[in-house]
């Protein structure tokens, strides 16, 4: 298996949560070395950060956590203002949920290939995912496509922006991850990732912790709810983790 990794040097946006975990373990299955970098924005569910420090060491990979306070000072989104509720539906205005961070997807790429620069990687993996996105634009396929552009025309470098999740559901999600590492990996997700936008680490339910009702939990729930449901279409159970 290690001879038909990619030689090459991978550095993984690991958020802590489903998606970003998932692509840590793509990335291990096809490089031969990964690294993995957070970002601590100021965002209401901090306990993400733990849960990258976890995923990150459980998987074997160095780890580093970046601040950006930026989006503290901008504002105007649930996810850095404790004063609005992540529940309450799109911006009349914009459509858009409130949950958008403007620019954040964007900023990341930036600073992990600042990062990744001066240490020679050159792939750069992400958990953004245009067919089941949540509404944010700077997770879609052309914005994404756009900052490579703009990166190695910038920094006059030639980085690779992989995206594994791009066209997979939330389903999809858990299918990869469940070929990536079998029930293994998703008991790992289950146990250690967190996507809940309020930060709460509640009640175990089948696809996690979380408040069970902001939209992430509500997605990744479906998501699993449709997986499991996969699974047993193929008379196959869930495991029990």
């Amino acid at each position: 298996m290690d001879s038909l990794r990619d030689p090459e040097h991978a550095l993984v946006v690991l958020s802590g949560g489903q998606d970003s975990t998932t692509c840590l373990y793509w990335a291990l299955s096809r490089f031969a070395q990964v690294s993995a970098i957070s970002f601590d924005y100021g965002q209401r569910h901090r306990v993400e950060l733990d849960a990258a420090r976890t995923i990150a060491a459980m998987a074997g990979v160095g780890h580093t956590i970046i601040p950006i306070n930026t989006f503290s000072a901008l504002g105007g989104n649930a996810l850095t203002d404790q004063q609005m509720s992540p529940d309450t539906g799109p911006d009349a205005e914009t459509l858009l949920p409130n949950t958008f961070v403007p620019g954040r997807n964007l900023i990341f790429i930036l600073h992990a290939a600042a990062w990744a620069y001066a240490k020679n990687i050159r792939h750069i993996v992400l958990g953004v995912c245009q067919s089941d996105y949540s509404g944010y634009p700077d997770c879609r396929d052309d914005s994404i496509k756009a900052m490579q552009v703009a990166v190695n025309s910038g920094m006059d470098a030639q980085y690779t922006l992989h995206t594994p999740l791009m066209w997979r559901s939330k389903k999809d999600a858990w299918m990869l991850a469940r070929e990536l590492g079998g029930d293994a990996l998703v008991n790992l997700i289950v146990e250690e990732s967190h996507t809940c936008y309020m930060g709460q680490r509640g009640q175990r339910e089948p696809w996690g912790y979380g408040c069970g009702t902001c939209p992430a939990c509500r997605l990744r729930a479906a998501g699993y709810a449709a997986y499991a449901q996969a699974l047993a279409d193929l008379g196959q159970n869930c495991p029990k983790g």
